[in-house]
């Protein structure tokens, strides 16, 4: 099947955004700076607008691109907390946001993303969606600490599983330099797949993505 010419068909029947998200996507691109592909902007779209989540954590935040399109896909009482490290992207990402949150429904946390993770923890915040979209490598390290912030029943949803399609290789296949991500990766949906506490479907959408539920506490017989 032709990718493209399904992208084509597929745009007749997609959602327009609203014009600023239209408008960043373009500069983003001219840029080239990596934002969420289409069909996983719908994807999100969908599982916002049917879930219609509380709080919403976004793990990498770039330019504030798709925390301010999961906004525009959320009820007004929703809150987003997204995490950025690099000092590039976080002089665009506030700009974005000061723009078009005027409302600050987004808080934008600054510093590694581990680190702050950690301290979402350790202050008991809880999330009841997560999209995680940061450093491919880490992705590994995240999964305890969104375990920890998670709420029953919530979702995960993880962007860039394929990495441009080279964890479908054997590790020999792909650069020296990306042998590690290569690996983490698989390791890490090896992990979702096989814990007990999450039920996950990986799907070939954009670069592709899985979808996680935290599943509720079982005891005893129920197990």
């Amino acid at each position: 099947m032709d990718r493209e010419r399904v992208e084509v068909f597929l745009e007749l029947f997609r959602t327009e955004p609203p014009l600023y998200i239209r408008e960043m996507e373009k500069q983003a691109k001219k840029d080239h700076v990596p934002v969420i592909r289409r069909g996983t902007r719908d994807l999100l779209r969908y599982l916002l607008r049917t879930k219609r989540p509380g709080r919403v954590l976004e793990i990498g935040t770039a330019i504030g691109y798709s925390a301010l399109f999961m906004k525009e896909c959320l009820p007004e009482s929703s809150r987003i907390t997204t995490i950025e490290k690099v000092p590039m992207r976080l002089v665009e990402a506030k700009k974005n946001l000061a723009k078009y949150d005027p409302e600050q429904r987004i808080r934008l946390l600054e510093g590694d993303a581990v680190e702050v993770l950690a301290s979402l923890v350790s202050d008991r915040e809880n999330f009841d969606f997560v999209f995680m979209d940061a450093a491919k490598g880490q992705y590994l390290n995240f999964l305890p600490l969104v375990e920890a912030l998670i709420t029953p029943g919530g979702v995960l949803l993880s962007d860039n599983i394929m990495h441009e399609g080279d964890v479908l290789e054997s590790r020999f296949a792909v650069t020296r330099r990306d042998r590690t991500i290569h690996g983490r990766m698989r390791e890490y949906l090896w992990e979702l797949n096989r814990n007990p506490g999450w039920e996950t479907i990986c799907l070939d959408l954009g670069d592709g993505v899985t979808i996680s539920t935290r599943l509720k506490e079982q005891t005893g017989s129920e197990k």
